[in-house]
């Protein structure tokens, strides 16, 4: 197949370049504009692709809102399936700046979508979020393990513009689909990704950097004088809030599977890409302790506006429906690979 990747020298997406250059004899063609991509994520990619002797790798340094550039793409190469990465993904910002996700997110999208209908790409994956879920509603459930989890059916209600640009998104594909009986898709919904390349060779370097693991590992290295936890008086436990965190590599992986799904003819669908099964903000400073070795500064703060206390993927469909099996489903490993990636920055 030849698979064009937008997004592909970013986090998630230059993992999932990875595997496909590791395990397959796909062409893969990464369309990035590096303004949270990096070169160098692209040169370490570049000698994967030659060590592996398998599919090739090329690259296209060109923004999603160049319509008639990433037209000319589309004319010069005729993809067998998209992958779609490449969005802004700050929350607060998208808050602050609606446009900006509106138009990058949503509008950048659809122009994809309008170039793979007009260029017989039958095939797409795209990157989505939890964040289309909003606060779930639990009230109406009693409070068991199994029925506090997020399954793909329930409301999506999203309580910040860049959720609702996913969600808008995933509109714009659903109603292509639906009026385009070829055009096939899986919408993979992440809930909280982090850890690095198993062999340390790529990883997370966002600037900002927003996400929590990060931020408590450059805690514990030093290069921020301590970490802030924002409540510790939810119904949780311990106080502080739950979350589902999914190794990158295994979130990778569901990229991977999901496009074999599809070119096995599978009908299109959308699927949570989670653990089942949370952690506390609490025990994951603890475990970066535990790990590194160093017991960091950790301030208390009042709660942020608009964080749920439990968000933990219902992860059954996808592992029924794709066959897909995590293999990175620890903590500790999660923790050990973000710190010995950020030692490396």
């Amino acid at each position: 197949m030849k698979i064009l990747i937008t997004g592909g020298a970013g986090y998630i997406g230059s993992h999932v370049v990875k595997q496909f250059l590791e395990k397959s004899d796909h062409d893969i063609i990464v369309l990035d504009n590096l303004s949270t991509g990096h070169e160098s994520t692209l040169d370490t990619l570049e000698k994967i692709s030659r060590q592996s002797g398998r599919g090739t790798l090329r690259f296209y340094r060109t923004d999603l809102a160049d319509f008639a550039a990433v037209e000319k793409i589309f004319l010069a190469d005729r993809f067998d399936a998209l992958i779609h990465f490449a969005a802004s993904i700050v929350v607060s910002e998208s808050v602050t700046n609606p446009l900006k996700y509106y138009m990058n997110n949503t509008v950048n999208t659809a122009n994809l979508i309008r170039l793979c209908h007009e260029y017989g790409v039958t095939k797409m994956i795209f990157s989505s979020t939890a964040a289309v879920y909003g606060e779930p509603d639990f009230t109406s459930m009693s409070h068991t393990d199994n029925e506090m989890k997020i399954t793909e059916n329930m409301s999506t209600k999203p309580i910040n513009p860049y959720g609702m640009s996913k969600l808008m998104s995933e509109t714009v594909i659903r109603d292509t689909a639906s009026a385009n009986n070829d055009f096939k898709y899986v919408i993979l919904r992440y809930f909280n990704v982090a850890g690095a390349d198993i062999r340390n060779r790529i990883g997370e370097c966002h600037d900002p950097e927003t996400h929590l693991i990060p931020l408590i590992v450059k805690a514990a290295l030093g290069k921020k004088e301590k970490i802030t936890l924002f409540g510790d008086d939810y119904d949780t436990p311990d106080g502080t809030c739950i979350r589902d965190y999914i190794h990158v590599e295994d979130l990778a992986s569901a990229h991977i599977r999901a496009l074999s799904y599809l070119d096995e003819g599978n009908e299109s669908d959308i699927f949570n890409c989670g653990y089942g099964h949370g952690f506390s903000v609490r025990e994951v400073i603890e475990s970066v302790k535990k790990v590194s070795g160093v017991d960091f500064k950790v301030e208390i703060a009042p709660r942020r506006l608009g964080d749920p206390a439990l968000l933990v993927a219902d992860n059954t469909k996808i592992k029924t429906s794709l066959g897909w099996q995590p293999q990175y489903d620890d903590l500790s490993l999660i923790c050990q690979t973000a710190i010995d990636w950020e030692k490396t920055l």
